[in-house]
This record gives C-alpha cells, sequence and structure tokens, in this order.
C-alpha cells in the first residue's frame, strides 16, 4: 500500500470524480462542493476542488489526530 492516500487521482476533480473518491452520491459531493468550509475551486460556473485542498480537509475532519 502507498503512503500517499490517493496518489493516483487527477490534481483537479469535479463532483462526479469526488462522489467517487469518497464512495458518495453525487448529490453528496455537491453538498460539499456548496459547503462554506469545503475548499472550493470555482472556475466559471464550475465548482471543483484540488487535489491537495480535498486531502487537507479530509485530515482536518478527522477526529483522530496526532
Amino acid at each position: 500500500m502507498s503512503r500517499e492516500p490517493l496518489e493516483n487521482l487527477p490534481d483537479v476533480m469535479d463532483a462526479k470524480q469526488l462522489a467517487e473518491v469518497l464512495r458518495i452520491s453525487k448529490a453528496g459531493a455537491y453538498n460539499l462542493l456548496n459547503s462554506p468550509n469545503f475548499p472550493t475551486l470555482r472556475i466559471g460556473g464550475r465548482k471543483l476542488v484540488m487535489k491537495h485542498d480535498l486531502l487537507e480537509w479530509l485530515r482536518s475532519q478527522t477526529n483522530g489526530k496526532g
């Protein structure tokens, strides 16, 4: 198993890719992308998330830090 989780993901993900990665529904991914504390990148009308920002956000949401 590799040390870097999700290392094969694209650097920028849309809602469909985010849903696949997190194993949630596409609607759930859109809910995340619309959340004020989620690191969203907006390009035109599209909401995207950068892989690095997603990993940092996941770490910040984890209860057992340390």
